[in-house]
């Protein structure tokens, strides 16, 4: 093997390594941070299922944060993922999962059971799971109606589904405030919660309904590292050197929107995660998708679970909506990098 080769090596699997221990420093101070503050050895000591562990510290580790980690690490992946392949696909680095309206989707579906609530025949179980269901519909049809509308003779058009994507925002955006218009006040603050973003409500459930899709968005985008690569240099570019474009397209698109609206079901809409976690890894890593993919998923997770100790812990006892969270810091990092590549390479 060329030095040159085994450097580079060295230095992929150094920087995954580091993102690694970093996540577990992350997943453990997530489990330990809130209200009622303990300490990682405690925590260590829970998960293992030590003589040590209190009854107490096992309810509030096991069974109140541990599904909220998990959502928060696996939600935080999804998005930083999707950010990466967007970008990746649209060969622009300011794409993100909600350019193609899928958030927005969601968000219009889930306003719409808030504000005309769930049908008798709902109730129950599928009442519960109403709001989740219609967020994840709604992102699913946006997709679909988008990936419809840019598709002609088998092939997908990118600039025209970012312009359909941009469209869909605008007309999601208009009915969703038409409904909040005609909400109540009650209605009107879990519209305003809900549309800023919360792993308040995370239990084992929303856990196992997110893990497919954000696993499956993970796994799935590896497999497409090669031609993602090869995208930066053209469509046609990419089709000469052997990759079969227009099916990828298609099952990027569609991978992307489920991991987006089952994360919008689970937890609401947050932002600036899938822009700028993508960024963070390229100052580090470079361009390359097969770095670039899991190193994301790693540092996504991680800057989602310290986003959400910050919303936990600044207000106690009441928290912060970590979407706040997540714009007041990936807002300032993103002006900084704007103005950093401008002094780079001046007009």
């Amino acid at each position: 093997m060329p030095n040159s080769a085994w450097k580079g090596r060295s230095r992929h699997a150094g920087i995954l390594t580091l993102l690694s221990l970093l996540s577990v420093v992350a997943v453990i101070a997530s489990l330990g941070v809130g209200a009622s503050a303990i300490s990682p050895g405690t925590v260590l000591r829970t998960l293992l299922h030590t003589a040590d562990a209190s009854p107490r510290d096992a309810a509030i580790v096991l069974h109140l944060r541990l599904p909220r980690t998990l959502l928060g690490f696996g939600l935080g992946a999804a998005l930083a993922v999707s950010g990466a392949v967007m970008q990746g696909l649209f060969r622009n680095p300011l794409a993100d999962p909600g350019l193609i309206g899928v958030s927005a989707g969601g968000a219009m579906a889930a306003v719409a059971v808030i504000v005309l609530g769930v049908p008798a025949l709902l109730a129950g179980t599928v009442g519960l799971l109403a709001l989740p269901l219609a967020a994840f519909a709604g992102s699913l049809c946006t997709t679909l109606a988008i990936q419809r509308i840019a598709s002609d003779d088998g092939r997908t058009d990118v600039s025209t589904l970012l312009l359909a994507g941009i469209a869909i925002n605008a007309i999601a955006g208009a009915v969703t405030g038409f409904l909040i218009f005609g909400s109540d006040d009650r209605q009107l603050r879990d519209i305003t919660f809900w549309s800023m973003g919360s792993l308040g409500g995370a239990t084992w459930t929303t856990v196992l309904g997110l893990a497919p899709f954000a696993l499956g968005a993970v796994f799935a985008a590896g497999r497409w590292a090669g031609v993602l690569d090869a995208l930066l240099l053209g469509e046609r570019e990419a089709g000469l050197l052997g990759f079969d474009v227009e099916p990828a397209k298609r099952r990027i698109v569609i991978a992307t929107a489920a991991a987006v609206g089952a994360g919008v079901a689970a937890a609401g809409v947050i932002g600036f995660v899938g822009l700028v976690v993508p960024h963070l890894v390229r100052l580090m890593a470079g361009a390359g998708h097969r770095l670039l993919l899991p190193a994301s998923a790693l540092l996504g997770g991680t800057l989602m679970l310290c986003a959400d100790m910050l919303a936990r812990t600044v207000v106690i006892p009441a928290e912060l909506p970590i979407g706040l969270v997540t714009a007041l810091l990936g807002g300032p990092f993103f002006l900084w990098l704007l103005i950093r590549q401008r002094r780079s390479f001046p007009p």
